[in-house]
């Protein structure tokens, strides 16, 4: 399984078989990713291998231990030991190849955003809308 940032500096394989992912919900989880949650897994360090990219990898970490790492010229969450230990974090998006790995875990659910309860009339498209125009449009619709 070989994966890589949104420009490509950084790049890395995983070998063996992939765990499935996990999303987290929580506040800090959805600040590093814009988004509702975050997508990731963990493997065991020798099943870990940089290609590239390493030395343009930037942290954050918190008083309370959370750590992002994320690439210096595209800002991609990369892939961070997990607190010292032999584990690798990885962010899901980042897998190129097809694998069978879902979501099987949902974390911090009770801090999830109120904004990420999907209704019933949620739109979905296989591809964007043909304009901004018609996404606004869906967007404005309830």
């Amino acid at each position: 399984m070989k994966g890589e940032c949104l420009c490509g500096e950084v790049a890395f394989t995983i070998d063996g078989e992939l765990p499935n992912f996990y999303q987290c919900h929580c506040a800090l989880c959805r600040k590093a990713t814009g988004a509702a949650a975050n997508a990731a897994t963990f493997v065991q360090g020798e099943q870990f291998q940089w290609l590239s990219g390493q030395g343009s990898i930037r942290s954050y970490q918190r008083e309370s231990g959370y750590r992002s790492d994320f690439c210096a010229t595209c800002g991609s969450p990369v892939p961070n030991q997990l607190r010292g230990s032999d584990w690798m974090w990885v962010p899901a998006g980042l897998l190129e190849d097809e694998t069978t790995a879902r979501v099987a875990v949902h974390l911090h659910m009770a801090s999830a955003a109120a904004w990420e309860q999907e209704a019933t009339h949620c739109q979905r498209f296989d591809a964007s809308p043909e304009s901004l125009e018609a996404l606004y449009s869906a967007l404005r619709q309830v």
